[in-house]
Formats: C-alpha cells, structure tokens, sequence
C-alpha cells in the first residue's frame, strides 16, 4: 500500500527547523502538486530567498526535511508542472508519493485555518505543536482526520464489489463509508453495508488500517459475511452497481497502494476466507509490526 515505504522512515512529529538548501518543498495549489511526472520535487535551493523565509514545515523522510508554502511563491522553480494530485497513485517509489499526498492533506487543513471559525480572527501557529490557535478567543484547531471503513462482504467463494455512481473513479470498489458521531467501527460496518445494498451481515472481522490522505481519511478494513437473504437491494445515490463477484473474477491490482486493492487482491487469492481471517489478521500486524522494527 502507499504507506509501505520501507526501508525508508516517515516521521511526522512536529519538530520544525531552519529549512537546508537541499530539503524539498511541496507547492500545491487545489488538487494539484508541482512536480516533474517521474516524482521529482523542488529543493529550497531553487526558491526565490524571500520564498525562503516562508516556509512552513510538515515532516520528515529518512533525513530529509519536507516544507510548503502557504501563499503563491514569488517564482515558480523552472521544469517543474503542477500535475493533479492523482498522478501521485501512479509513481513506482512510494514513498515519494506518500510524501507528496501526505503534505497536501497538511496544505490543505493550514489553507482552511487561516481564520478562526469562531469569531473570524486570524489564527496563529502554535510553536510547540501542530495546532493553529486564536489569540483573539482562545479557539484551537487540530489537523482533522476522518475514519471510514472498507467492508468486504462475503458470501462463499464470492465478494461483493461496487461501482460510484457520478464519480470520476470508474474501477471496481469495495463497500466504503465514513463513521457517525455516536457509532462504533462494527456499526459502522452494519449501517453501511445495509444502505449501500440492503443486506445484514455477520463475521465481522477486522483486517487492516490505512492512512489515505487523499481524502484526509483513516481507513479501516474489515471482512463480515452475509447474514440470511442475500438479494442486493442497491442504493442508486451512492452506487452505480453492486455484485457478487467470484474469486478468480475478480481483476488483478495494477496500482498496489490502497486497501481496497489489497483487500480484493487478498480474497483473489483465497487467503480470506470467514474461516481463516483472524489468523490473516494476525499474521498481517507481526508483519507489519516487524517491518516498522527493522526502519528505526
């Protein structure tokens, strides 16, 4: 997935730095990142010096300090283009492209707490954290993360797969839905399921989690089986098409960097079933758990 970027280490504490002349700036405008096609990002070095002293910092990879700018800079560094966001799912080094989503979802929530949306006042960074505070009423703002889960709904050797309706992305999907306020990831998973295609479901298990930073969300996956009728009753607001898809029908996953993918690609190959996903499961975080032990 986009997060996998071992050997190389993503840390996100806030702990901003003078900007060194060979650290990379993510410049951004709306849904766009400025960069060449192949993941190639600015340095501090090709900014303008009065650009220079604007930088805010967001994170660092391996060694390397990552940095924004919240304004239009003076001179925009020569062969570089302002590519759309999505060109990002697309590069071979993930961990350039987990750079360049992840600094976007930071540009993003700096460009909406410019002013406090209490009284209207300008807002301050805070120097310890990241938190943008309003000297003016006291108002505190934190970097907004929304959980959501991916449901794989089983029933025997099949899974249901799903289409958006009115969205751009076109491609087989799983069952996906943000969590209310009150609700539990398991009701989530019910309620979601439910809407989408009318069915109850049973089994739920939990498989994995996923920082997706392209819709400033935290995905969490989870498998459930049908429970009774298994008749789709399709929601046509959200859906342009549900189905029960069989194992070895199911498309193999050129992009490799989402949940979703990993989830379909998963049942693809038999390694989920309602029997034996606990032990997937399992399996799945000590790996995971060891790869991220092997980075520090």
């Amino acid at each position: 997935m986009i997060q996998d970027i071992a050997p190389h280490r993503f840390d996100n504490q806030y702990h901003p730095r003078m900007p060194r002349l060979d650290d990379m700036v993510l410049l951004y405008r709306k849904n766009r990142i400025y960069m060449q096609e192949d993941g190639k990002y600015p340095t501090v070095k090709e900014l303008a010096e009065e650009d220079r002293m604007q930088l805010q910092y967001l994170f660092q990879m391996d060694h390397v300090a990552y940095f924004t700018l919240l304004k239009e800079p003076r001179y925009l560094p020569a062969g570089y283009a302002f590519l759309v966001t999505r060109h990002l799912r697309g590069l071979h080094n993930n961990h350039i492209a987990f750079a360049g989503i992840s600094g976007y979802q930071l540009w993003s929530w700096y460009q909406s707490r410019m002013f406090c949306g209490s009284c209207g006042r300008s807002m301050q960074h805070d120097e310890k954290e990241r938190m943008m505070r309003c000297t003016h009423c006291g108002n505190v703002e934190y970097p907004k993360i929304c959980p959501a889960v991916i449901v794989g709904v089983i029933k025997g050797d099949s899974i249901i797969l799903t289409r958006y309706a009115g969205r751009s992305y076109t491609k087989d999907a799983l069952i996906a839905g943000f969590c209310e306020i009150g609700e539990t990831l398991e009701q989530t998973v019910r309620r979601e399921v439910m809407e989408e295609v009318g069915l109850k479901v049973k089994n739920i298990q939990y498989y994995k989690s996923q920082p997706w930073s392209f819709t400033d969300t935290l995905l969490m996956g989870f498998f459930c089986e049908v429970d009774g009728d298994d008749k789709i009753v399709l929601d046509e607001n959200e859906l342009s098409s549900a189905r029960f898809v069989r194992r070895e029908d199911i498309m193999e996953d050129e992009e490799q960097i989402s949940l979703t993918g990993e989830m379909m690609q998963m049942f693809k190959h038999g390694s989920i079933s309602i029997k034996n996903i606990e032990n997937v499961c399992y399996n799945e975080c000590n790996k995971k758990h060891e790869e991220e032990k092997e980075c520090v």
